[in-house]
């Protein structure tokens, strides 16, 4: 057993929260715990509604939770550093839970891609959000360059290292072992493009994004291309939806995303 397999046993039984940090080896680590998977229903229901409504990009993927969700996300990890990928450095793993170096200097917070692109926090204008916003885009090119995809692609989930790098985070689950590869890659592009096409409209440079978009997804491989196309037509409608009390701020990402996906495939 290694020091940190150790450390990692002794921590989790007593860390009371799911995910925590600790200081180990002159580091800062994380340690997640395993917990209960989702009731299997929600996922039965949830794939239910994506075949009901033809977009099988948004089939749920199955977490099945406790030792086998610990085993899975540490089995990404690996595949996607052996892969060259930026993540989280792997440290030690238990069926209890895994440990994971920490992105950031020791002490200090990472912040994320989403939270750059921000208005409430983005220094500079729409010149610095277009180069955050295309950082994106291209990180995700290079993991499917890489013959995989993400979990989760959400700018949230785009972290700054600490040399200043974007790394991928949350892997939780794994949407190539419930779906096509293409499917999983198309499904990253609409994760990515959903969580910062408002961005790029309240920021006046939804044209540009457009434009940019146009060229990128001319270039996707066929099979990626052709999933995505149809997801866009299938999701063409929603960008005429009225905004509900509650929801306004939910439904302005979706309809920024639908208008930027549409006109970019025209």
């Amino acid at each position: 057993m290694t020091e940190a397999d150790r450390f990692l046993a002794e921590t989790l039984a007593r860390q009371a929260q799911r995910v925590a940090p600790h200081a180990w080896a002159g580091d800062q680590v994380w340690i997640k715990k395993a917990e209960p998977g989702h009731p299997r229903l929600l996922y039965t229901l949830m794939g239910l509604m994506a075949r009901a409504a033809g977009l099988p990009l948004l089939r749920p993927v199955p977490n099945p939770g406790g030792s086998a969700s610990i085993a899975a996300e540490a089995q990404r990890l690996r595949s996607l550093a052996a892969a060259g990928l930026p993540v989280p450095e792997l440290l030690a793993t238990q069926a209890g839970g895994l440990m994971m170096r920490h992105l950031g200097r020791a002490g200090q917070g990472v912040s994320s891609l989403g939270d750059e692109m921000d208005p409430r926090w983005r220094q500079g204008g729409a010149d610095r959000l277009l180069t955050l916003w295309r950082e994106g885009l291209d990180l995700i090119a290079r993991v499917h360059a890489a013959d995989t995809c993400l979990s989760q692609a959400f700018a949230r989930n785009f972290v700054r290292d600490r040399h200043g790098q974007l790394a991928c985070i949350d892997f939780e689950d794994d949407p190539a072992a419930a779906m096509p590869l293409a499917q999983a890659q198309a499904r990253d592009w609409l994760c990515y493009l959903l969580s910062t096409a408002q961005y790029l409209k309240e920021a006046g440079c939804l044209a540009t994004g457009i434009q940019e978009w146009h060229a990128r997804q001319t270039r996707l491989p066929q099979p990626v291309g052709d999933a995505l196309a149809d997801a866009v037509r299938r999701l063409a409608w929603m960008r005429h939806l009225p905004a509900p009390k509650g929801f306004a701020r939910d439904l302005r990402r979706v309809q920024a995303a639908a208008h930027l996906l549409t006109q970019a495939a025209r």
